[in-house]
């Protein structure tokens, strides 16, 4: 999934995103971003799932669960 965005502003080390449609907005870390990033740029950002790590932390949540109940 791809998500437009605008820097809206920098508040110390984070950055105010305006998201899509400009009405709701994300605060990133400032180091997230681009270094020449400044206000008013537009951003692509891109959410994908980490299918193996997230099944890397489900085998490791289960081991510890598994040694919890023995």
């Amino acid at each position: 999934m791809k998500i437009t965005a605008v820097v809206d502003r920098f508040e110390g080390d984070k950055a105010v995103l305006l998201l899509a449609d400009e009405t709701k907005q994300t605060v990133f870390p400032r180091v997230c971003l681009p270094p020449e990033a400044k206000e008013g740029d537009h951003l692509t950002v891109t959410i994908e799932m980490d299918k193996a790590r997230t099944q890397e932390a489900q085998a490791e949540a289960d081991s510890l669960l598994a040694e919890l109940m023995k």
